[in-house]
């Protein structure tokens, strides 16, 4: 739904997932969206790169191949990459354990939040607009010297470890940028309120993802990078359809009760409010969590006739 929205506005996009099938066929999906009427300007490109980021390495190999791809610049980097797992908590004595648990734990960690945290860490050369005073390579210096003809001619020193200052923190401007490289990962409203089903470990990394937000806004802000979240609310996904069994009635109308404005999200919610954080309108918005929820969180009520 993003992704698709990007290429609708025209950004380049690359796509990402474990599966290499799946991504293929999700790239070949945008793609005629791109080359369809739909496309509200000139359609962006489409890439797609299968890749694992629930390991440090993955992260790193996915940020290299973005350098490659896009010549070392990167304007957005949507953190969309999500698992899910749930399972009886077992606080019964005669409670049947799978033997899971701590596998279910590591997966949702590892993906939800370690991955988060890494592949913003590997991207944010790509995304970085402002040059960081006292961060690695603002020392290192530009200088003139003289080729064979006699002219000046413009050189740049090599960093310690020989890649040139182009690709760095050095030659970047030192004013506030108007238009900051852009960070946005996807929370859930499970990160304010648990949801009634046994996702645990999903509930807590979403929390997790939301301080992470605040916390990486913090730290990249000098950088000229703004990061923020969206927390959607129930939107019909793969990962939605798996919570039905948790309802009472086996059905997703159960979902759409319990949402003030009466309807699940759709790809213009989710879409619209990325295309929002990445667009000069919220160029000034950093550490922001922006609920997509239909009213779920923020019309909440302590209903007195329960007391």
């Amino acid at each position: 739904m993003i992704a698709s929205t990007f290429v609708r506005h025209g950004a380049n996009v690359l796509i990402s997932s474990r599966d290499p099938k799946a991504c293929e066929d999700a790239a070949k999906n945008l793609q005629c969206l791109s080359n369809s009427s739909e496309s509200i300007t000139t359609a962006g490109s489409v890439h797609h790169v299968s890749s694992n980021i629930s390991t440090r390495e993955g992260c790193k190999e996915l940020a290299q191949y973005t350098h490659k791809l896009f010549n070392g610049r990167l304007d957005v980097l949507v953190n969309n990459a999500g698992a899910s797992w749930g399972e009886d908590p077992g606080y019964d004595a005669n409670s049947r354990e799978s033997g899971k648990m701590n596998w279910g734990w590591d997966k949702v960690l590892d993906v939800n939040v370690k991955g988060v945290f890494y592949l913003t860490r590997e991207c944010v050369p790509m995304l970085q607009r402002r040059r960081c005073i006292g961060s690695i390579g603002s020392d290192t210096t530009t200088t003139k010297r003289e080729d064979n003809s006699g002219g000046g001619k413009q050189f740049t020193d090599k960093n310690d470890d020989g890649t040139s200052q182009e690709d760095g923190n050095a030659l970047l401007p030192i004013t506030p940028p108007l238009d900051p490289g852009r960070i946005i990962n996807i929370g859930s409203i499970t990160g304010f309120l648990p949801q009634d089903a046994p996702t645990h470990a999903y509930d807590v990394s979403k929390v997790a993802v939301h301080h992470l937000t605040k916390k990486l806004a913090a730290d990249l802000a000098p950088r000229g990078i703004t990061v923020n979240a969206i927390a959607p609310g129930y939107v019909l996904t793969r990962m939605s359809k798996g919570l039905v069994s948790w309802t009472k009635d086996g059905t997703l109308e159960e979902f759409t009760k319990s949402i003030p404005l009466g309807r699940m999200g759709n790809e213009e919610d989710m879409g619209g409010a990325c295309v929002y954080l990445a667009s000069r309108a919220g160029a000034w918005c950093t550490g922001v969590i922006l609920n997509v929820d239909g009213g779920t969180v923020g019309t909440m009520q302590i209903p007195l006739s329960n007391l």
